[in-house]
């Protein structure tokens, strides 16, 4: 068997990223690495917003936005985001960016094999897939297994899940200049339900019907919300040209109780996804760099993790949504109508004092919240 020193079961956003942050360091050219996936990563299967002030991926970033809307079915808002910007990027774009620096790298190779099963046997591990089995010092594994969390009920879980239409109109009924970021202005039926609109012309756009919701909807049902809304942006004649579809994780579990001292779980498994917002490309950005610095002095994975203020707001807020689903366009709505943005997308991005903090949970529900603090205190 060949031996490494770092295997990735799962070449997905965070195991691509922690290689890249390895690479750029400079720290890991003596060290043998291997990524294995099933999936060659050659196709545009996702795309990746975030806001951000800096200059953070900037030459991959396919469109900017300077403004967000916020809507529900009683009123909009334009959303200043500055300093930040709103930015997409094609998951084809980064796949491409990263590999190419693999490729220069005789240190680190890739795989297109499909891993059924990996251990730590002392003071080593064994990667086993369909094809061969390998041996390294640690495991970064992204590979997300749900029964972790179905088979409990202290963390609740729900689904961020949506289907989206690239499609290019005839008309020119979009704002290139505004990102539509959440239009509850749906039909909530029950769930908490809202429209994602990323335009990257005047008659082109990424439509996704979202969902923050225990259960997932048939295929149709997304597809006729789409199709409902595009009718009422004024749009008759148009065509598909790309579909997209997703489910990401939303909980506050502690994946990070079942890493060991060779094996670390990093991405949705390993935590990594903002679990109020199924935000990933953003933490998985910070993550990376901070496990990098981390492996530059540490050897035993079990001490990465820190838990923090963050994490417990994020543990109430999923527990109001998933106790009361049909509110969420309440929640954020009184978020967003009068809050600064500014503000609450530093607080979301985990930056914000507690000061700050205090001046966006003050915008929540407040009967909402106290009622699922008391719950957990006493759960």
């Amino acid at each position: 068997m060949k031996h490494y020193h770092y295997i990735f079961t799962g070449s997905g956003l965070s195991a691509l990223m922690t290689v890249y942050e390895m690479i750029l360091s400079g720290k890991f050219n003596d060290k043998t690495i291997l990524l294995l996936d099933e999936n060659p990563k050659k196709s545009n299967d996702r795309t990746w917003c975030f806001w951000d002030n800096s200059s953070l991926f900037d030459e991959i970033v396919s469109k900017k936005w300077d403004v967000a809307l916020f809507a529900d079915s009683t009123f909009k808002r334009d959303l200043d985001l500055n300093p930040y910007q709103y930015k997409m990027i094609r998951g084809l774009d980064f796949y491409n960016l990263v590999f190419d620096l693999i490729s220069k790298q005789e240190n680190i190779h890739f795989a297109n094999q499909k891993v059924i099963d990996f251990e730590e046997l002392g003071n080593h591990c064994i990667v086993k897939t369909e094809n061969e089995s390998y041996t390294c010092n640690k495991i970064f594994n992204s590979i997300y297994n749900p029964n972790l969390v179905k088979s409990q009920s202290k963390y609740p879980l729900l689904q961020q899940h949506f289907i989206g239409w690239f499609i290019k109109s005839k008309e020119e009924v979009f704002d290139r200049n505004t990102a539509t970021f959440m239009d509850f202005s749906v039909e909530q039926r029950g769930n908490t339900r809202f429209m994602y609109v990323l335009p990257t012309s005047s008659t082109e756009a990424l439509l996704e019907y979202t969902l923050f919701s225990k259960d997932l909807l048939s295929k149709e049902e997304y597809e006729n919300e789409i199709q409902i809304y595009i009718k009422k942006l004024g749009v008759s004649d148009y065509e598909i040209v790309e579909k997209e579809q997703g489910n990401i994780p939303m909980t506050s579990y502690k994946f990070w109780k079942h890493n060991t001292k060779n094996i670390i779980n990093i991405g949705s498994v390993g935590g990594w996804t903002k679990a109020s917002t199924g935000y990933t490309f953003k933490n998985t950005t910070k993550k990376s760099k901070e496990l990098i610095q981390f492996l530059s002095n540490q050897s035993d994975l079990r001490k990465f993790h820190k838990t923090d203020k963050f994490w417990f707001y994020d543990l109430l807020f999923l527990d109001v949504l998933f106790k009361r689903n049909d509110l969420g366009s309440k929640v954020f709505s009184a978020l967003f109508k009068k809050g600064n943005p500014t503000l609450i997308f530093k607080f979301l991005d985990e930056e914000t004092t507690f000061w700050e903090d205090l001046q966006v949970i003050w915008k929540c529900p407040k009967g909402l919240f106290v009622n699922a603090l008391l719950r957990r205190i006493f759960k």
